[in-house]
């Protein structure tokens, strides 16, 4: 069989899995919607962090049996705030409930994600927000879509009349991080036109592939809130690297995507 129709074959395969993942995603996110509306009162983070596990669980139950009759082989990321690059193969990268603090809060910011990576190479990836019924996907080299209309990142060409933003990337990080944060928001303040700082990455990420926001970046992160972001944001035609510029990978200790126009002048502010 020749590479080409190979290729072929696995593109049709994959995009059929995107189909199922699809569903699947969904589903969990039906689950959620349910629990969602009252704020979780928590006293200690004992309490905060069965509440939290409780959401996992919940939309877990609906992904991990889906996903794994999909691809069998595949590996599972048991830790949705783990780093750094997988093993080789194929491995679902998985948020059950990406911004499950917010759900708890009763604020509207959360979503349900699946990501494939296969050699470290996210191939496709669904993102999907209960609360308004919106389904994000990306299939490596099929573009980026929100329920099927294809996304395009904005043509913003001047940061300084840009919408940027930025996450926190997980609760407790240590003190040079916490600092590198604090004065990179500082100096996009001087250079851009609005700054938005929220959690989760996710939705400031397919704002970018949308052409809402010109750019987002985040220090320190994990694979499972940048991963569906970057295939959404590359797919829709913008540029991921590190907050430097230099090639993004999930070894990296930043993250910045943004339209094309702007990610250079970006990098230079968050290089400072």
């Amino acid at each position: 069989m020749s590479e080409s129709l190979q290729a072929t074959e696995v593109a049709v395969s994959d995009a059929h899995l995107l189909e199922q993942t699809v569903i699947a995603v969904r589903e969990a996110g039906s689950v959620l919607r349910e629990r969602f509306g009252e704020v979780v009162v928590h006293q200690t983070r004992e309490e905060l962090m069965r509440a939290l596990a409780a959401n996992d669980d919940a939309a877990l139950d609906i992904l991990r049996p889906r996903l794994t009759e999909l691809r069998p082989a595949a590996g599972w990321v048991e830790d949705e705030l783990d780093g750094g690059a997988l093993p080789s193969g194929e491995w679902w990268v998985v948020d059950p409930a990406e911004g499950n603090v917010n759900h708890l809060h009763a604020l509207p910011d959360w979503a349900v994600t699946a990501t494939l990576v296969r050699e470290n190479q996210p191939v496709l990836t669904v993102v999907h927000l209960p609360l308004t019924g919106e389904t994000y996907t990306a299939l490596l080299g099929a573009g980026a879509h929100l329920d099927g209309r294809p996304l395009r990142v904005s043509p913003a060409a001047d940061l300084g009349l840009s919408v940027v933003a930025t996450s926190q990337a997980r609760p407790e990080e240590d003190e040079e991080v916490v600092r590198r944060v604090g004065s990179s928001i500082t100096a996009m303040l001087f250079d851009a036109l609005v700054v938005r700082t929220s959690v989760p990455a996710t939705l400031h990420l397919v704002n970018v592939a949308a052409g809402r926001i010109d750019a987002f970046w985040q220090f320190a992160g994990a694979r499972a809130d940048l991963l569906p972001g970057a295939l959404l944001v590359t797919e829709a035609g913008g540029r991921i690297s590190d907050a430097e510029g230099r090639p993004w990978t999930p070894r990296s200790d930043s993250f910045l995507a943004a339209a094309p126009g702007v990610h250079a002048q970006a990098a230079a502010t968050l290089s400072r």
